[in-house]
């Protein structure tokens, strides 16, 4: 057990029910501002519409290509829908000078690695219809058109914000004049995920990521959003993209937010903004659990106040290794050895494996508290019976403890009477995006 001096110090990192009450009754009010015609703009919380109407019937079926990025990787997926889903996909990497070169080059790029993988599949003539992921904060003005807000996740491509991303992949795709592809929709990762699940789960009605960074989607009567300009005829619901990882942008979280959160956010590279984000998800929470051990080093609390170089280098603290302490059984510190080993720590005692495990605990513990009020209060808005929440992100799949701290805390803060479930949701960005672009051809196809 932890010794109670880092207890004490851990204790800024608990949120008790009140606080979580808090975050709850904040968070509606910031989802109502972004949903506001009036208030929108000044809103945090965009709740961009996502003009996502329909969801699957389970019958898609056809070939269609997928293309997503949303991160320092991209993929291109050619899945076949029917009975079952097939898919062949190929991972491209997205090299550093591109992530911050003009826009021009990112997409050209885009482009180039997507007649490669037509060209080796030997597609041909065929026109495929593509759904494209773009997982980045963007204003959807259709359901294939969508002008970057800005830029996250390290990306800094100049030219592209503000700008619509379908036609900057279009323009990429005409210059070079080698393939041929209908893009048939884009959306964002949470959007994905919800479509993906929803094909076998007909009560899906959330998606959520919690992995890199972290955001949700939702489906929303079309009377709830004054923002929808658009005709009104059945079904009156759209899928809207909260951005939610902007939460506390304004101040709205000041009250819960720790010296670390503010270190952390003083160092990034877009201090100020997305400050919810930053506090749960995977590319800061290693970041956090650092912090908060190199604070307890310095108060002589830990390693008998000796620390190491390595641990005194930001981001040396992976958040994998957050999992991999929690993984070790109550008691046994296999993998904390393992990691202070790598992190110069030779001859941690077993209290200090307790205390390093402890700091883990307390950081993954109210970055799961926070994600489950964010999905309550989506539970509670949607209000019906039986919802699924389709669930991805490295973070979810992989913390040993995520799931089950969601859980319970969920069905703390939900209105009784309401049952939901949380669902690893397989492949939302790849599936999901095939899957928006059957359903749109399928519509299209009735019309």
């Amino acid at each position: 057990m932890a010794s109670p001096e880092v207890q004490e110090i851990c204790q800024s990192l608990m949120l008790g029910e009140e606080l979580m009450r808090e975050v709850c009754d904040r968070m509606e009010e910031e989802i109502n501002k972004g949903l506001g015609k009036d208030t929108n703009p000044e809103a945090t919380v965009k709740c961009f519409p996502t003009y996502v109407r329909d969801l699957p019937n389970g019958k898609e079926n056809g070939r269609f290509l997928a293309l997503d990025l949303g991160g320092t990787n991209f993929r291109v997926l050619l899945i076949e829908l029917g009975d079952k889903c097939s898919m062949d996909s190929r991972i491209y990497a997205v090299p550093q000078p591109i992530m911050i070169g003009p826009g021009d080059g990112l997409f050209d790029h885009i482009a180039e690695c997507l007649a490669s993988f037509i060209k080796e599949r030997e597609l041909g003539d065929e026109i495929l219809p593509l759904g494209f992921t773009f997982s980045f904060p963007c204003k959807q003005e259709g359901l294939t058109k969508a002008r970057l807000a800005c830029w996250t996740k390290g990306f800094r491509c100049p030219g592209v914000e503000g700008n619509d991303v379908v036609e900057l992949l279009k323009q990429a795709i005409s210059r070079r004049g080698d393939v041929k592809i209908k893009i048939c929709a884009v959306l964002n990762d949470t959007t994905g995920t919800l479509m993906s699940c929803a094909w076998k789960n007909h009560n899906c009605r959330i998606g959520l990521i919690v992995g890199t960074g972290t955001n949700a989607c939702y489906m929303e009567k079309l009377e709830k959003v004054e923002l929808w300009d658009e005709d009104r005829d059945n079904p009156p619901q759209v899928i809207i993209n909260t951005e939610w990882g902007a939460f506390g942008d304004a101040g709205c979280l000041d009250f819960i937010r720790t010296e670390y959160d503010n270190n952390i956010d003083r160092e990034s590279i877009n201090p100020g903004r997305q400050l919810y984000e930053k506090m749960i998800s995977g590319m800061y929470m290693g970041e956090i659990a650092r912090q908060v051990l190199v604070h307890l080093v310095s108060q002589g609390l830990l390693f008998g106040g000796y620390t190491s170089d390595i641990l005194l280098e930001k981001g040396s603290f992976f958040t994998k290794y957050i999992s991999e302490i929690e993984s070790d059984k109550v008691g046994d510190y296999n993998n904390c050895r393992n990691i202070l080993e790598e992190l110069g720590f030779n001859d941690a005692t077993d209290a200090d494996c307790a205390n390093v495990r402890h700091v883990c605990t307390s950081v993954s513990r109210r970055a799961a508290y926070l994600a489950a009020a964010g999905v309550a209060v989506l539970l509670n808005r949607i209000n019906e019976e039986s919802v699924t929440v389709a669930v991805d992100g490295s973070v979810y799949r992989f913390h040993p403890h995520f799931h089950n701290l969601m859980v319970e805390q969920i069905s703390h803060l939900i209105k009784p009477g309401i049952k939901f479930d949380l669902m690893l949701s397989e492949d939302g960005s790849g599936r999901g995006a095939a899957l928006v672009a059957a359903v749109a051809t399928r519509i299209a196809a009735k019309r």
